[in-house]
């Protein structure tokens, strides 16, 4: 077994907003108590497996939790221009940053096809338009949060004569951490992000492995680090995260094989591990207790961040 190297990685979880509150609040806080670093949620107005049950809201989601909550860092996964406005979504996300002083991480995503990319009537986009789409996205969002005033009609967005508070000169922007397989998000994550994330091959609900996944995760490694060249960047300064249970899985089968993810995957240049909280039922399905009795062995008394 490779060893954990908690110091260097960081673990997170996902919560999905699958339950109302009173049952929801107690995850957030047990993952909380538990140590880890960083508990995130899923950003859709439908989801594809649960389009016949219950699917709260990401941002009020975060609020709450960041009510509920102490030290956890508070992630979105991913908000994504298929029906986010950056002016809107700004507001939204310092307003939730604020509550949770100062511990949100908003994640990023060009957005897929789907319920989200057509539950508003919008027209389908082939894959090279949902990149440019996305870089409008990201650049937008980033001035308002960075600069404040923005007075601009672009092809993809009008953001007409934005005085943004809170604004420029109140600290560091929240981070950003941009998800991305093609180059041109890469771009994003290495010019805008604080992390990378990857899932491995994009948009493969089939897990595997981890060693069968590897060379995919090791080939987009060599890619985000040509991004940081690029953008002249250390490619150290970009943390690198994988969400795990998708293309990747069977992290959580055992501590045994969370150790070993965790060992093989600080190895391989990752920085943060993020798993899915396990579920009584597909998606997801597993045992809660091996990420209880991971985190209580290796996370106990680790400050988040």
């Amino acid at each position: 077994m490779t060893a954990v190297h908690v110091g260097a990685m960081r673990f997170g979880v996902v919560v999905l907003p699958e339950h109302e509150w009173k049952v929801a609040e107690q995850r957030w806080r047990t993952a909380d108590q538990l140590g880890f670093h960083h508990a995130w949620t899923y950003d859709h107005l439908m989801w594809r497996w649960f389009a016949d049950r219950r699917w709260y809201g990401a941002i009020p989601t975060l609020t709450a939790a960041a009510t509920a909550t102490d030290t956890i860092g508070l992630g979105l996964l991913v908000a994504t221009p298929n029906f986010r406005h950056p002016a809107a979504l700004a507001k939204d996300l310092v307003t939730v940053d604020d509550v949770a002083n100062g511990r949100l991480v908003c994640g990023l995503g060009a957005g897929a096809p789907g319920h989200d990319a057509s539950l508003l009537g919008q027209p389908p986009l082939d894959p090279r338009t949902r990149a440019d789409r996305f870089t409008a996205f990201v650049d937008v969002l980033d001035r308002l949060l960075v600069q404040g005033d923005v007075d601009e009609s672009s092809d993809w967005y009008t953001t007409a004569n934005a005085t943004f508070h809170p604004r420029a000169g109140q600290g560091e922007r929240l981070p950003f951490a941009v998800a991305a397989a093609g180059p041109k998000g890469m771009d994003l994550a290495a010019r805008f992000g604080r992390y990378w994330v990857t899932s491995g091959p994009p948009n493969d609900f089939d897990p595997k492995p981890l060693r069968e996944i590897m060379p995919v995760l090791k080939r987009q490694q060599a890619a985000v680090d040509a991004a940081c060249e690029r953008a002249d960047r250390d490619p150290a300064s970009l943390r690198r995260l994988l969400l795990a249970d998708a293309a990747v899985g069977g992290v959580t089968s055992s501590v045994a094989a969370y150790e070993d993810a965790a060992g093989d995957l600080a190895d391989a240049g990752f920085t943060d591990l993020v798993v899915h909280w396990p579920r009584p039922d597909q998606p997801y399905r597993g045992d809660e207790q091996v990420v209880v009795d991971f985190a209580e062995k290796h996370l106990a008394g680790v400050a988040c961040a």
